[in-house]
């Protein structure tokens, strides 16, 4: 049985809270709904404090600020767009469309066809996530997205250039400083000067997931997300500082983010308890990294290194990061992840900023049923039929009567009838043409 060394505190006002970010959320959907862009711009203003002539920026806008953005910064972009773009396109390869002969002259298929546009959100606020432009746009335009409409909020009353940079090379074809729930309902919902795409991508607040949880089907959402998670797998061979190195990377992230640590050991438990508690007072971002440490840490010990996979895989985390001495067997172990991180030389951070997995991921367990964002999210797999052989659509269509008036489905039914009678030879019970003659001879008299 596992035992815990450090358990998070209990859950409280979790559901209050998040009734209440639903509340003002539908309350914001609904008047932009009814006023458009004036309802967004009285938002922008009210919570960014942000009302320029227009929230798109202009080519020559964006040139401007691109060219203010330091070389370095725009280096390590494309190199870091470079990634995610190679990454992006063998998913892409990977998938194939898909003809069959089922029966002779009968050919069904399959084509994965991209969405028609995409919103792009990229947050700020806090953080200014230039990497989510990556991880959004890159990936939407490898898909085949024509049209990719990017919302990035401003920061304090200032324009993020690096992220305007980010989301200009990753090839974003509308670039809009707008952010929040007005983002995303302009996006999904339409105004006078936003036109409103299928699906909108990309992580944000809980009152950006809320508008999307809301929103979705009136449009396509990546998914569903919650505060960043981590969890470690440590067994006694893990070095217990870069454990506890790691686990803080993901809880400056914010107060409710999980940062949860499985070992075998306990004596490498307590010592990367230790480390924490050494560590967290200095870090800048100890407002954040510290109550998230606090309320939602968790150290548990399990008795072997099978049982802290199946630990692993309870908490469905989204960033899990294999720290043993042989980390690929969490491949074979391992179902319930958002992604993995296998051995001492990667870490969540790579996937977060530069290593070119995405990093749109599941959280709150939803990775026991989806994974994360990639190509095939902005793929819609489309099926066609075809048949040209008539004996065949005789065949067939003799089975679909029968099988429809198992149904009750007289008018499926009178479908295949016609078919079995056209090419197969016979007669349609159903169809009395004398009858219809003689009213047609009666109507013309």
């Amino acid at each position: 049985m596992p035992r815990f060394l450090k358990s998070p505190v209990p859950a409280g006002t979790v559901s209050a809270a998040r009734a209440d970010v639903a509340d003002r959320v539908r309350a914001i959907l609904d008047d932009i709904r009814d006023r458009g862009d004036e309802a967004v711009r009285q938002y922008s203003e009210k919570f960014d404090n942000w009302s320029p002539e227009s929230f798109r920026l202009s080519p020559d806008e964006i040139r401007k600020i691109v060219a203010d953005v330091p070389e370095t910064v725009l280096e390590d972009i494309e190199f870091v767009q470079r990634q995610v773009r190679t990454f992006a396109q063998a998913q892409r390869d990977s998938l194939h469309d898909v003809e069959i002969e089922t029966l002779p002259g009968v050919r069904l298929g399959h084509r994965h066809v991209p969405v028609a546009g995409a919103g792009a959100y990229v947050p700020g606020g806090r953080y200014p996530l230039t990497a989510s432009a990556h991880m959004t746009i890159v990936t939407a335009k490898v898909a085949g997205v024509e049209r990719v409409a990017a919302c990035t909020p401003p920061i304090r009353g200032e324009i993020p250039a690096a992220t305007v940079a980010a989301m200009h090379l990753a090839g974003a074809d509308e670039i809009y400083l707008l952010g929040g729930v007005q983002a995303v309902a302009a996006l999904a919902i339409g105004t006078e000067t936003v036109g409103r795409v299928p699906l909108i991508a990309g992580p944000g607040n809980a009152y950006v997931a809320e508008a999307k949880r809301q929103l979705f089907g009136e449009v396509g959402i990546d998914l569903f997300a919650g505060p960043t998670e981590i969890l470690v797998i440590a067994d006694e061979n893990a070095d217990p500082f870069v454990v506890a190195v790691d686990l803080l990377s993901q809880a400056e992230h914010g107060p409710d983010s999980p940062a949860v640590l499985v070992t075998t050991s306990e004596e490498l438990g307590r010592a990367v308890e230790r480390h924490i508690e050494r560590l967290l007072p200095g870090m800048p971002t100890k407002d954040f990294a510290g109550p998230a440490w606090r309320d939602h840490g968790e150290i548990v010990v399990a008795g072997s290194l099978d049982e802290a996979f199946e630990i692993a895989d309870s908490y469905a985390s989204e960033h899990v990061e294999v720290l043993t001495e042989n980390p690929r067997q969490a491949l074979d172990k391992m179902r319930d992840y958002g992604a993995l991180f296998l051995g001492e030389g990667t870490c969540v951070s790579y996937g977060d900023k530069v290593i070119g997995t995405n990093h749109v991921l599941p959280t709150r367990g939803a990775a026991r049923y989806t994974g994360g964002l990639w190509v095939g999210k902005y793929l819609k797999t489309v099926t066609y039929q075809e048949v040209t052989d008539t004996s065949s659509s005789a065949l067939l269509g003799e089975v679909c009567g029968r099988a429809a008036r198992v149904e009750l489905f007289e008018g499926h039914a009178r479908s295949g009838d016609v078919r079995a009678a056209k090419y197969g030879g016979g007669t349609l019970p159903w169809n009395d043409e004398s009858a219809v003659n003689a009213e047609s001879s009666e109507a013309g008299a």
